[in-house]
């Protein structure tokens, strides 16, 4: 099969191109104001280099959609309630769902016959059990907001759990792990059988571990004391906790690489930002470990988690118990194909 899968961002397009499960192109557009014309450039890349003739011949396009809400448990064929529904859920995704949609509806714009794919980010954490999405909240905040924990990089997760699973050579549904997707954002999911039932980030991927613009988990007190106290608006908020927080917010920089640097040269904020994120995933790990009762392994993955051997390594100092540590190269992209592989099967 011929798969094209996109991930549509605010402002960029990435895009890859497989064929019988191997990528044949890839590319990113950047700075777009028009999707259309964005699509219609992706198409030229492929017939420059004689893939297809038209985005019509290929079999079908997949799409990463960050948030799923509760609708969509897991991937789905895109039809016009599909759209609608990705549309309502655009209050709990504000910069990514819109995005999505766009993509979505060029390509069916450029090719209306072309089957499309949905794959969401929060599909793979909807089997989390009631006392682990929950928020001690008023009930009505879920019952008429949405408010819960949804979870997010859910096709990373998945992806390596799939491949952990093979390489300790035992079955998916037999198998639990500790996944740790490390990147500028970062989160960890306890897996238990093949399913995820609890996972760091929450309502948003503000959640949870400290990140490289993000804060993660603080007293949300603390928002009140600055808007009370010292006249911060909620937007001026929202822009600190998001973009100018975590390791950036701590140590000036928010590329591990280069804190590693920094730490070389003696910045001690550098020192102290590389501590409060391993201490942070290791209050995670302890966390997950009690809760899955038997652990097959620990897999790493993501920028940091990849390629980071000294975050590695002080992550897995001292852990109180034994456990195998895997890396694992997460290919969210190739995710994306198989899915659209698997329901390509179903709906033919």
């Amino acid at each position: 099969m011929k798969i094209l899968v996109l991930n549509a961002g605010s402002s960029s397009l990435k895009y890859k191109l497989f064929i019988e499960q191997k990528l044949l192109l890839e590319g990113l557009i950047e700075n777009i104001t028009d999707y259309h014309q964005g699509i219609k450039e992706v198409e030229q890349q492929l017939q420059k280099k004689s893939i297809i003739g038209k985005l019509s011949s290929l079999d079908m396009v997949g799409h990463r959609v960050v948030h799923g809400g509760e609708k969509f448990k897991e991937s789905v064929l895109i039809d016009q309630e599909v759209i609608e529904t990705i549309k309502s859920l655009i209050p709990l995704a504000p910069l990514h769902n819109p995005a999505n949609l766009e993509g979505i509806l060029m390509i069916a714009n450029i090719a209306p016959n072309l089957k499309q794919v949905a794959v969401f980010d929060t599909a793979f954490h909807q089997t989390l059990p009631p006392k682990a999405y929950h928020y001690a909240l008023p009930n009505k905040f879920y019952q008429e907001y949405g408010i819960r924990r949804y979870g997010f990089h859910g096709t990373s997760h998945q992806f390596v759990a799939q491949k952990a699973s093979k390489k300790l050579g035992k079955k998916l549904n037999e198998s639990s792990f500790i996944t740790l997707h490390l990147g500028n954002g970062a989160s960890l999911c306890a897996i238990k059988n093949g399913k995820s039932i609890d996972t760091s980030m929450g309502f948003t991927p503000l959640e949870g571990l400290i990140m490289g613009t993000r804060s993660g988990d603080l007293d949300p007190a603390i928002l009140f004391y600055l808007s009370r106290e010292h006249n911060y608006t909620l937007k001026e908020l929202d822009t600190i906790l998001n973009k100018k927080s975590g390791l950036l917010g701590i140590s000036g920089q928010n590329d591990m690489r280069q804190i590693h640097k920094m730490i070389e040269e003696g910045h001690t904020n550098a020192q102290l930002a590389l501590e409060m994120f391993v201490y942070r995933i290791k209050k995670y790990i302890g966390a997950y470990y009690a809760i899955l009762e038997g652990v097959d392994a620990i897999v790493f993955t993501g920028g940091i988690g990849e390629n980071d051997t000294i975050t590695r390594d002080l992550i897995l100092e001292g852990l109180p118990f034994d456990i195998p540590s895997l890396v694992i190269k997460t290919d969210e992209e190739l995710a994306i194909a198989l899915e659209c592989e698997r329901i390509g099967v179903i709906s033919y």
